[in-house]
């Protein structure tokens, strides 16, 4: 199988530049020693009876995480009437490739959607180099293409925009594979309101990237707006089909960085919750980039540490940044409009 990463292009004189990634991988056969170690720690960890792991939600879930890397495969992109090579699937069956397109290009092959976004389609296929290998994994994505000026939202996911109780381990677990993914109430609307407004998003996440496709099938049920997405790829030392799920955000002030750095007249407003360390890295991208952060807005959420400290925590980060850049919420209800971010 191979999977792309809904991604963005960006403004390029005459033109637009997008980076489009994404992985090749083979699903584990049924009876491997891998796989059935996986369905056990699953199973251990969740506690799960012989129902529990016959359930739809759970197999469909858990099946992205069986599987295993696949290196040196040539993946190919047919976007419009254009074919790109993208090289080489690497050691962890990962490939990027810079894709550049005019504005004819870009008007003539591109779609947009009822709420005003524009976006571009494409398909892919990954083929080994033997002549006698199997037949090529294929896959298709979407580019969003942003306009060089506007307000963006970068957000968080778990615990931002879908409740997934990163706190606790068990419940973060059960979440991910047993349950159906649930929206934080009343963000959806929020962002709706925001999306009429003109916003781009990007979802930048430490999700790992094996549930980006159940990811983008939430947003749309739950009524978030589409965007780019930015998960978690996995180390050659995550050898495991459950790697390692969100712990720490290592790696997300520099994809934050990057697409600030993609967008310089561009306005950002950072959304995340205080469960982890949104608030410090926000803080810090902030402090690089204060032109263009237009606000930090940080859910407050229940945590191992008690409230006061948690609080004082927040309120320490908003001393060290201008008035006003950091607003702490508990409900959406609380949020405004994006302009009173400016």
């Amino acid at each position: 199988m191979i999977v792309f990463f809904p991604t963005y292009a960006c403004r390029t004189p005459g033109g637009w530049t997008a980076r489009i990634a994404g992985m090749v991988a083979q699903p584990l056969p049924e009876r491997s020693r891998r796989r059935v170690l996986a369905v056990a720690v699953l199973r251990r960890l969740l506690d799960l009876d012989e129902e529990q792991m016959a359930a739809e939600v759970f197999r469909r879930r858990s099946e992205k995480f069986f599987f295993r890397r696949v290196t040196g495969h040539r993946v190919t992109i047919d976007i419009g009437d254009r074919t790109v090579d993208a090289g080489y699937s690497d050691r962890a069956g990962h490939f990027e490739a810079r894709i550049e397109f005019d504005d004819e290009f870009a008007a003539t092959r591109s779609r947009t959607d009822s709420a005003g976004r524009r976006w571009l389609g494409y398909s892919g296929a990954a083929g080994a180099v033997e002549e006698d290998a199997e037949v090529a994994p294929t896959g298709g994505g979407c580019i969003h293409l942003v306009d060089a000026t506007g307000t963006s939202v970068i957000s968080d996911i778990d615990d931002t925009v879908k409740f997934s109780n990163v706190a606790d381990r068990r419940e973060l677990l059960r979440n991910t594979f047993v349950r159906e993914f649930a929206a934080v109430d009343g963000m959806p609307e929020v962002y709706r309101r925001w999306q009429a407004s003109g916003a781009s998003f990007h979802y930048v996440s430490s999700s790992p990237w094996q549930l980006s496709d159940c990811l983008c099938r939430f947003l749309g049920d739950a009524g978030l707006p589409a965007g780019s997405m930015h998960l978690k790829l996995f180390r050659l030392k995550d050898s495991t089909p459950l790697g390692r799920l969100p712990s720490r955000k290592r790696g997300k002030r520099r994809t934050i960085e990057r697409i600030l750095a993609d967008f310089p007249a561009r306005r950002f407003v950072l959304v995340g919750d205080s469960g982890e360390r949104d608030p410090e890295i926000y803080a810090s991208v902030a402090r690089r980039r204060p032109d263009q952060v237009a606000g930090i807005l940080i859910r407050e959420v229940q945590a191992k540490a008690p409230r006061a400290k948690v609080r004082e925590r927040l309120a320490k980060i908003a001393r060290r940044l201008p008035v006003g850049c950091v607003t702490v919420f508990q409900s959406p209800d609380e949020l405004g409009d994006l302009e009173v971010l400016g």
